[in-house]
């Protein structure tokens, strides 16, 4: 008999909040018969965390999640940002400043529970960074150029050193012609190699500087990019990257999103 595999020294936090503009109480949306927040809930108890835990900031996302036996706190409703929810739901829950947080975002029904445990794993090894997250190759020159995808460059260690919008690194010389309305706003017509990496956006923490990131002034780089995590870098923190040769599952965040996954599940 197979065994199952033990449970790593980490938690899972996922914050789900109703208020959306472009899907409305989209945690409880149906995704083939359950709300989208108890699925995200059930592929992260694939993984090895100890725990998996909702935050949420409405009794109607904790009574869903209870129902389906989703561990689930209620959390204030004037929260700016999730990392400021999941900073909250650390204290309620009584982590040591030490334990190790995985946030995995409320919209992503498809995400690789093997994901979550690597991006954990690499912070547990990786004692210099207060925090980790992930990326994979981009194969599209579109997704290069796109403003809709973030990009990040790495060091020799895979420490983040800088996330943009914008298609970085630059490729100099790979500039073989001038703008065209094909091309939208860059010269490029191929992607440079090694292929650019998009960041996919999870997140792990310790709980100590989970408790502190709310309280550092928003930077300047984080305010025009409109990238909470270049806030860590502009005060110094670093954050590791684990690369994943496996692009995630598309997340939701608006109805036609949400029609492609339910018709991707079958529902």
């Amino acid at each position: 008999m197979r065994l199952a595999p033990p449970h790593r020294d980490f938690s899972v936090l996922i914050p789900a909040r109703m208020a959306s503009s472009r899907l409305p109480n989209k945690p409880l949306a149906d995704i083939a018969g359950l709300p989208m927040v108890v699925r995200v809930a059930q592929r992260a108890m694939l993984s090895t965390a100890a725990q998996v835990v909702v935050a949420a900031d409405d009794e109607r996302i904790v009574a869903a999640c209870a129902a389906h036996g989703v561990q689930a706190l209620l959390t204030r409703q004037d929260h700016l940002s999730g990392s400021d929810r999941l900073a909250e739901a650390c204290q309620l829950l009584g982590l040591s400043h030490e334990a190790v947080v995985v946030n995995v975002q409320g919209d992503e029904p498809l995400i690789e529970p093997a994901l979550i445990d690597q991006v954990a794993q690499l912070l547990i090894d990786r004692p210099e960074a207060s925090m980790s997250t992930a990326a994979h190759a981009i194969s599209q020159l579109a997704d290069f150029c796109n403003p809709n995808v973030v990009k990040v460059v790495t060091d020799a260690r895979q420490m983040a050193l800088y996330f943009s919008r914008a298609p970085i690194p630059w490729w100099r010389d790979g500039q073989s012609a001038p703008p065209s309305s094909d091309q939208g706003n860059t010269p490029f017509t191929e992607l440079p190699s090694p292929p650019p990496l998009r960041h996919v956006g999870i997140y792990a923490y310790r709980a100590g500087f989970l408790a502190q990131f709310p309280l550092l002034p928003p930077a300047p780089i984080e305010q025009l990019e409109s990238l909470e995590q270049l806030r860590a870098l502009w005060h110094g923190h670093r954050i590791a990257v684990h690369t994943t040769e496996q692009a995630p599952g598309p997340g939701i965040d608006t109805p036609e999103d949400l029609q492609r996954v339910r018709t991707l599940l079958g529902a």
